[in-house]
């Protein structure tokens, strides 16, 4: 094999591969030599049949796959021989391989630009203080209290007003027909907290116990079931009781029912703590992007093109999936996805010139990703978004999710480093709104968190959709093998076509 190496420019390079008519054929051989250990063939004793039988009955499976296995082998080769780094997926242009002939191809990729490195240590930020009020923590209590609030129901005959729950039956008419899915028996519904239509509450507010009534309600442009959004209906209820919240005293069998707590002190502590904790862990950051940006700030460097474009698709699904959430387009923003994808520009610029910056701080420093590390965030991941671990673990593998999320841990870790070895300066709090950025504390195990119950409550007109279950940024399917970045190992067994697409990144 003979390759070279050529400059697309100063964030793409292009390598030409030529591969020996004998080497090309070998790797025939090799395949044909597997398949024939593993494939039965009638009248021949397992691994004992021809192989030029073999080669006829399976020739696509065995070229293809000997092509892809030939390329990944290869470039894995040329990586480790010239010492390139692809930031994006390796695009490979190549046809597939014919006995007897050389076999010619190119593969093309990003690569971080060359710069000199800013200083990035030493450098001096603020830090806003970390403190936590009584009066938040009061009100944590009073929130804890209310949702291990007990209802009573009310004997009085009258209207209902906010802050009480009511128990109601409810149905939907459109044109005199009923409308599926809008109607429920004995609904219990707190008023005053927007668990549904203000309309349909001022209906209910209007009636008695016991007492019937309907009214039309307008369902606004953004409503969850997209087929009423905009659509005036008829809604029919009836109020069955209404109900009273009683809320206990705080006392110590109060705090073990609502978090495991064993005592009231040993709740108000670990509130305190995990407030403390959280915005000790908020500050740091905020003082972390002052830093980065400082940084950013005097260094200039092009950026790759594709991971541009990647960085700046990841947000676009990310808003995607938030709009989605509330039952709403790109359209209900009055922006297309093409507006949205420019509007993001500059933050997956600013987002790619940060992590190519801090890469080249860790290679500087020598830092190292292990693969305990790896494992350690991919099974927080798994914990957050309730995914078994080996199967989030197989969509990174398959989806060559690995060396990017390699390069993100080890840019965090080059970003504690240049903390670790900032000036950090602590000021008192701005103010909410006005938080200024520093440096790390002696950080402290995380609190254990407050157990606050929210009560789940069916909503007769619910205002959001539904949540969808997240996968940590699952993206909807797995990619074509061929299309796969080489990561330094070998990648589905299809050959590559012409001009692959893009693919998930690096």
């Amino acid at each position: 094999m003979e390759y070279k190496v050529e400059d697309v420019s100063p964030v793409k390079k292009k390598v030409v591969i030529t591969v020996p008519a004998e080497e090309a054929t070998a790797a025939i051989s090799a395949t044909v030599a597997l398949y024939k250990m593993r494939t039965n063939i009638k009248g021949f004793r397992p691994g004992k049949a021809p192989a030029s039988m073999i080669e006829a009955q399976y020739h696509s499976q065995i070229y293809n796959e000997a092509t892809t296995d030939l390329i990944n082998l290869q470039i894995n080769q040329i990586m480790g021989e010239a010492g390139l780094t692809p930031l994006s997926r390796i695009d490979v242009d190549a046809k597939e391989i014919v006995k007897g002939e050389d076999f010619i191809y190119s593969i093309s990729f990003d690569v971080a630009p060359e710069f000199d490195l800013p200083k990035y240590k030493g450098l001096a930020v603020e830090k806003e203080k970390a403190v936590v009020e009584d009066e938040e923590l009061v009100e944590v209590e009073k929130r804890m209290l209310e949702n291990a609030a007990e209802t009573k129901v009310l004997e009085d005959v009258r209207e209902p007003k906010d802050g009480e729950i009511v128990s109601v039956s409810f149905a939907t008419f459109q044109d005199g027909e009923p409308v599926e899915g809008l109607k429920a028996e004995n609904f219990d519904m707190a008023l005053g907290e927007g668990q549904s239509l203000p309309e349909f509450e001022e209906l209910v507010k209007k009636l008695k116990t016991g007492e019937d009534g309907e009214g039309d309600i307008t369902f606004p442009e953004d409503f969850i079931n997209t087929e009423l959004a905009g659509q005036t209906v008829t809604m029919k209820v009836k109020l069955h009781a209404i109900k009273e919240r009683v809320i206990p005293e705080l006392t110590d069998e109060v705090a073990k029912r609502a978090g495991g707590f064993e005592s009231v002190e040993q709740m108000r502590q670990v509130i305190r703590d995990s407030y403390m904790n959280s915005r000790e862990e908020l500050h740091k950051s905020n003082a972390q992007k002052v830093l980065l940006k400082e940084l950013l700030d005097s260094v200039d460097f092009p950026l790759p093109e594709a991971l541009v474009e990647d960085r700046a698709e990841r947000l676009v699904r990310d808003l995607e999936y938030k709009l989605d959430r509330q039952g709403k387009s790109f359209a209900a923003t009055g922006r297309t996805e093409e507006q949205v994808r420019e509007e993001f520009m500059p933050e997956a610029q600013e987002t790619v010139k940060s992590e190519i910056l801090l890469l080249a701080i860790a290679k500087e420093e020598n830092i190292e990703v292990t693969p305990q590390e790896i494992d350690g965030f991919l099974s927080r991941l798994a914990m957050q978004s309730k995914t078994p671990l080996h199967e989030l673990k197989k969509y990174y593998e398959d989806n060559n999710l690995i060396m990017p999320l390699k390069d993100r841990i080890m840019s965090d870790k080059a970003m504690e480093l240049v903390w670790d070895n900032a000036e950090v300066a602590e000021v008192e709090p701005k103010g909410d709104g006005d938080k200024k950025p520093a440096k790390k504390s002696t950080k402290k195990p995380a609190a254990k968190k407050t157990a606050e119950k929210k009560t789940s409550e069916k909503k007769p007109a619910a205002k959001k959709a539904p949540a969808k279950k997240a996968a940590e940024k699952k993206p909807a399917a797995k990619k074509a093998p061929a299309k796969k970045a080489a990561e330094k190992k070998p990648a589905a067994k299809k050959a590559p076509k012409k001009a692959a697409k893009k693919d998930e990144d690096k």
